[in-house]
C-alpha cells in the first residue's frame, strides 16, 4: 500500500485533517475533512472525497478531541486512507524559545509544549490531546510538531521585546508572533505572483476567526501584530486583540473579576461577538442590519488598517498586500474598507476584481499589487513531516 502522511490541526472547536501521499512533498491531499461543532453540534464532513462521510458514524456532544482524535484515526486506518500512515504531522500552535523548526515528538519534547499551554489556552491543550492519542494507539509511529511561532523567529530584538524589565525577558517574555504555518506557505506562493516583488516589502493579513497580519521582507518575517500570546493585535471573532493593560487591572481590581473569568471575557466574549452582541462570525454580521453588526465590521476594519499601515513603518516602504484564511478571500467588503483607509499609500483597487474575488485586485493606478490568496497551513505541515522522516 501507498505511505501517506496524515496531518491534524486540532482546536477548541475542530478537528481538521488531510492525508498526503509521503513521496511528492505533500504537493496534493488524497483526502481531506473536518469535525466542527465540537462540544456543541459536532458534525463531520470530507471536503475532497468521494468516500460516504455517514461511515464516521454519529457523533456526541459530549466527546472531546482526544478521543474523537483516536476514532478519526481508527475510521482512516480501517475505510477511507489510500495507504499505510507513517507519520503525522501536528500543527502546534506555541513553540515558545526552544523549537525554531518542526521537531519530532518525543515525551521531552511533549512536556515541554505542555508547559506553554497557558500561552495558548484556545489551542495548545487541544493540539497536544491529538498528539497523547495517536501516540495511545500507534505509539512507534513517528508524529511531527509544527509550530505557528517558529516563522517569526527570523525577527530582530527590537521586534520581539516588550518594554518590561529584562528580567522578564529572561523568563520568555517575548512576542513570539503566530500563524507562522500561513504566512510561510504564502511566502512560498508570492513568487509565482509577484515575481521580483517577491522578495520585496509585503503584508500579508490573515484575517479569519483568529487574525493577524505580517511583515515579510526577503521571505522572513520582520514584524507582526501577535504578541506573547495569541490575544494580541487585531479584532478577532471572540478574541479582543490589542488591549491597554490597564483594563486587565481594572477588571481584576475594580470589578473583583477572578483571574479565569477574565480570561473567558478576553478569549471568548470579545472581539466580533462582544462589539456585536450577535455573532462572531463575519458573514453573519455582513448579513445583518443590525446597527451594532456593522460598527463591529467597522471595527475590524479599523484596527486592520491601523495595523497594516505600522507594518509598512516596519518595512520601510509596501510593494504588495496579501488577503487570506476565511475572512480575507471571501469578505469584499473588509477588503475594500481596509485599503480604502490607506488609500495615502497608493493602494486602489478594482471594484470588479475584489468583488469578484480575483486573485489580483489591485487597480492597474495602484502603487502596490494587492492579492488575495488561499492559505493551506496543513500543505506546510505535510512537506515538513516527509522531510523529517526522510532525513530520519
Amino acid at each position: 500500500m501507498t505511505p501517506v502522511i496524515l496531518v491534524l490541526n486540532v482546536g477548541s472547536s475542530s478537528i481538521k485533517f488531510a492525508v498526503y501521499p509521503a513521496g511528492d512533498d505533500g504537493e496534493a491531499p488524497t483526502l481531506r475533512g473536518k469535525i466542527a461543532g465540537i462540544g456543541t453540534a459536532p458534525a463531520f464532513s470530507l471536503v475532497e472525497s468521494g468516500a460516504d462521510a455517514a461511515t464516521f458514524g454519529p457523533i456526541s456532544a459530549a466527546e472531546g478531541q482526544e478521543g474523537l482524535t483516536s476514532r478519526l484515526l481508527q475510521w482512516l486506518e480501517a475505510e477511507t486512507a489510500p495507504g499505510t500512515i507513517v507519520a503525522v504531522g501536528h500543527r502546534v500552535v506555541h513553540g515558545g524559545t526552544a523549537y525554531a523548526a518542526p521537531v519530532r515528538v518525543d515525551a521531552q519534547v511533549l512536556e515541554a509544549l505542555a508547559a506553554l499551554e497557558p500561552l495558548a489556552p484556545l489551542h495548545q491543550p487541544y493540539n497536544l490531546a491529538a498528539i497523547r492519542a495517536v501516540a495511545a494507539r500507534h505509539p512507534e509511529l513517528p508524529q511531527i510538531a509544527c509550530f505557528d511561532t517558529a516563522f517569526h523567529q527570523s525577527q530582530d530584538q527590537l521586534a520581539r521585546l516588550f518594554a518590561l524589565p529584562r528580567s522578564f525577558a529572561e523568563r520568555g517574555v517575548l512576542r513570539y508572533g503566530f500563524h507562522g504555518l500561513s504566512y510561510e506557505f504564502i511566502g512560498g506562493e508570492l513568487p509565482r505572483h509577484l515575481g521580483e516583488k517577491a522578495g520585496g516589502r509585503v503584508v500579508v493579513a490573515h484575517l479569519g476567526n483568529g487574525a493577524s497580519m505580517c511583515a515579510i521582507r526577503g521571505g522572513k518575517s520582520v514584524a507582526t501584530s501577535m504578541g506573547f500570546t495569541a490575544l494580541d493585535g487585531l479584532v478577532m471573532g471572540r478574541r479582543c486583540g490589542t488591549l491597554d493593560a490597564g483594563v486587565v487591572l481594572y477588571m481584576l481590581r475594580e470589578m473583583g473579576m477572578p483571574a479565569d473569568e477574565v480570561e473567558d471575557v478576553l478569549y471568548r466574549q470579545s472581539g466580533l461577538l462582544g462589539v456585536s452582541g450577535i455573532s462572531p462570525d463575519m458573514r453573519t454580521l455582513e448579513g445583518s442590519d443590525d446597527p451594532r453588526a456593522d460598527e463591529a465590521i467597522e471595527l475590524f476594519c479599523y484596527r486592520a488598517a491601523m495595523t497594516l499601515a505600522g507594518l509598512v513603518a516596519a518595512l520601510g516602504g509596501l510593494d504588495a498586500v496579501v488577503f487570506t484564511a476565511g475572512i480575507g478571500e471571501n469578505s469584499a467588503r473588509v477588503r475594500r474598507r481596509i485599503c480604502e483607509r490607506l488609500d495615502w499609500l497608493g493602494i486602489a483597487l478594482d471594484p470588479d476584481a475584489n468583488a469578484d474575488h480575483a486573485t489580483r485586485i489591485s487597480a492597474a493606478a495602484s502603487r502596490c499589487d494587492v492579492l488575495v490568496l488561499p492559505t493551506d497551513e496543513e500543505r506546510v505541515i505535510a512537506r515538513a513531516a516527509g522531510r523529517l522522516i526522510r532525513s530520519a
